[in-house]
């Protein structure tokens, strides 16, 4: 007998595995310099700190990351939108 809601217990331990990997990725940093420009970014990709030429600068990090969250959004309602048509 076809179980339709037997594919929940995989759905509910991808999300948990995708929990893991953000908390988990949360906790990684990746600095890079160069031409007088420093950027700390988190794992999940949120810029923590630019310092250029030796001052820092969060407004910039604060802009980009207010972008990439816009750009994440965009790409979500995208998806759902794509979903729904192939129903």
């Amino acid at each position: 007998m076809f179980n339709p809601l037997g594919g929940l217990g995989d759905l509910q331990k991808l999300q948990q595995q995708a929990q893991q990997m953000q908390k988990a990725l949360q906790q990684e940093q990746v600095i890079v310099e160069k031409n007088g420009v420093k950027v700390s970014v988190r794992g999940d990709q949120v810029i923590q700190e630019i310092e250029v030429d030796g001052v820092i600068e969060n407004r910039i990090a604060e802009a980009i990351n207010e972008a990439v969250k816009k750009t994440q959004e965009l790409a979500a309602r995208k998806l759902i939108e794509i979903s729904s048509q192939q129903r």
